[in-house]
């Protein structure tokens, strides 16, 4: 995933551990590095590898990277990651483009924007009836397109869960039923 990090001109590489209070990932192929470059003529940050709640870090300190590239001026967030599908139509090698999402998580009591609030960050209670960025989801759709790739682009809803196990098979159908 960390491989658009290496298209950037010029870049920049500063490894997570050298970030103060930074978190570092545990899991094998993460190499943990933040790279500053330019991709297209635009200033561009990369994430080489991410950590996990999974990992024993809570949410807020998985979010950390986030709140670091907002500081820096970082206004557009494309986020990736492998996943597995719940739609049958979906083949393996797809891209679902995000059009909303269920954190599962967050019905435990287990959200990323607990603690006190700092407003350079948004607001206490941030709306998310529109989370995700619709002209970016068109011009995604619009390149995948032009590079002939209409095909294996899907929108759908994304389901965050805590891991590292894999759901069970009433958890994977209530997740079926939630997404429609």
């Amino acid at each position: 995933m960390g491989s658009l990090a290496d298209c950037l001109v010029n870049p920049i590489e500063i490894p997570y551990s050298t970030i103060p209070h930074f978190p570092t990932s545990t899991v094998k192929g993460h190499v943990g590095s933040l790279v500053f470059g330019h991709l297209s003529g635009l200033p561009t940050v990369c994430m080489k590898g991410r950590f996990h709640y999974y990992e024993g870090y809570p949410l807020w300190k998985c979010c950390m990277p986030i709140r670091v590239m907002k500081l820096l001026g970082v206004s557009h967030l494309i986020i990736t990651n492998a996943a597995g599908g719940l739609n049958p139509s979906y083949k393996v090698g797809d891209i679902m483009l995000v059009k909303d999402h269920i954190n599962i998580m967050g019905f435990a009591g287990n959200n990323p924007l607990q603690g006190p609030n700092d407003e350079r960050f948004g607001p206490r209670f941030p709306p998310m009836n529109q989370a995700y960025n619709r002209d970016i989801i068109q011009l995604a759709k619009k390149v995948g397109e032009d590079m002939g790739v209409e095909n294996r682009i899907h929108e759908g809803v994304y389901t965050c869960l805590g891991g590292p196990n894999f759901e069970t098979v009433a958890e994977l159908n209530m997740l079926k039923m939630l997404g429609k």
